[in-house]
């Protein structure tokens, strides 16, 4: 299975969500690459139902990284997300949850993972992360930044700009001190600050002027 391959997660029985549970606390407790006979100890279940579930180590791993990022809510497109407030209380709460999942340890040991493996000719780790954490975010977003842009909400020329500017905002430089060791903490109040602060700060970058007209 490859990296890019997607694995419905909202499919998933709770037996398969209770394996890939225990793979992640393996990633944070044993602080190294997942192996088929580690998860499968982890989870008392058989590698042979591992292999049936999810293909190889690198399905499991796409599956384990999509199970973290799912935790991060979806955005509404349409009429549910047609006014400014709307629109703002959605992107605050996608920012949210996304430092509230990327400031955990267990992305935190997960990104440290990936990028030990980075360059490696064996290990896809990195492009499994890549693929279904960031990329998969702005799969998520970009279409609820053009349903706004379509409303009149906000203004950009492209899309992935605007979704990188929003990521920047949202992230700072939490992820990278996190990684290099430093002891963080982010708790809920300081997570909803930094949150709003982002949707904010997104908004004066691209939001439109109420009191003026949309030009093309």
């Amino acid at each position: 299975m490859s990296a890019t391959e997607t694995i419905a997660v909202e499919s998933m029985t709770e037996r398969q969500c209770d394996v890939l549970d225990a793979a992640l606390r393996l990633l944070v407790e044993a602080r190294r690459p997942l192996t088929m006979t580690a998860v499968a100890r982890a989870a008392s279940c058989s590698k042979e139902t591992l292999y049936k579930w999810f293909g190889d180590r690198d399905g499991l791993l796409t599956a384990t990284v999509q199970w973290q990022a799912a935790k991060v809510r979806g955005v509404p497109v349409g009429a549910e997300a047609a006014s400014r407030e709307r629109l703002a209380a959605h992107l605050t709460q996608f920012a949210r949850d996304w430092l509230t999942v990327l400031s955990g340890p267990t992305s935190v040991a997960l990104n440290r993972l990936a990028i030990a493996e980075a360059g490696s000719k064996t290990a896809d780790l990195g492009a499994i992360v890549l693929h279904n954490g960031p990329f998969a975010m702005a799969r998520r977003l970009k279409p609820a930044l053009e349903a706004g842009r379509n409303a009149g909400l906000v203004r950009f020329e492209d899309a992935d700009d605007a979704f990188r500017s929003f990521f920047g905002l949202v992230v700072r430089d939490v992820q990278i001190r996190l990684l290099l060791g430093d002891r963080l903490t982010l708790d809920k109040a300081a997570v909803a600050r930094d949150a709003e602060r982002a949707t904010t700060q997104f908004f004066a970058l691209y939001g439109v002027d109420e009191e003026r007209p949309v030009t093309a």
